[in-house]
């Protein structure tokens, strides 16, 4: 049974920690890799080099959007792609576990269920909604 006094609480810790990691994402491939050495390698993996500044403006918006609960539901199930492409571009190969050298897909997996989970769950407390952005 739900608890219907903590559920939102609980998806707020989600959005939370959910939009948190993909800004952390975004600010590895900006500052550590730099916009042009993620679509350096984005190339190397033979996808388009303009893909990396799509993935990144995608990550940093979708991680913004989590945190204030701006369509947070929307934003989650639109994020899973991202995490789909990592996985068979980059990790799958790799192996399950992401302890393995070029990291396995474990985490991204695990990552993909938390985004179902929100969009299941629903924005939760404290999120901005769309009527609220009118004004």
């Amino acid at each position: 049974m739900t608890n219907n006094h903590t559920a939102p609480y609980a998806a707020l810790i989600m959005r939370l920690a959910l939009g948190t990691l993909f800004l952390a994402h975004f600010g590895l491939k900006y500052f550590v890799f730099t916009p042009a050495g993620t679509a350096q390698f984005f190339t190397s993996l033979g996808l388009p080099g303009g893909l990396a500044y799509l993935t990144m403006g995608v990550e940093l918006i979708g991680g913004i959007a989590l945190i204030l609960g701006i369509y947070a539901r929307i934003v989650a199930v639109a994020l899973i792609p991202i995490l789909l492409g990592a996985i068979v571009t980059v990790h799958g190969s790799a192996g399950f576990f992401f302890s393995n050298p070029n990291g396995g897909w474990e985490f991204l997996a695990f990552w993909i269920v938390g985004l179902i989970v929100l969009a299941l769950t629903g924005d939760g407390k404290f999120a901005l909604k769309p009527t609220m952005m009118k004004k």
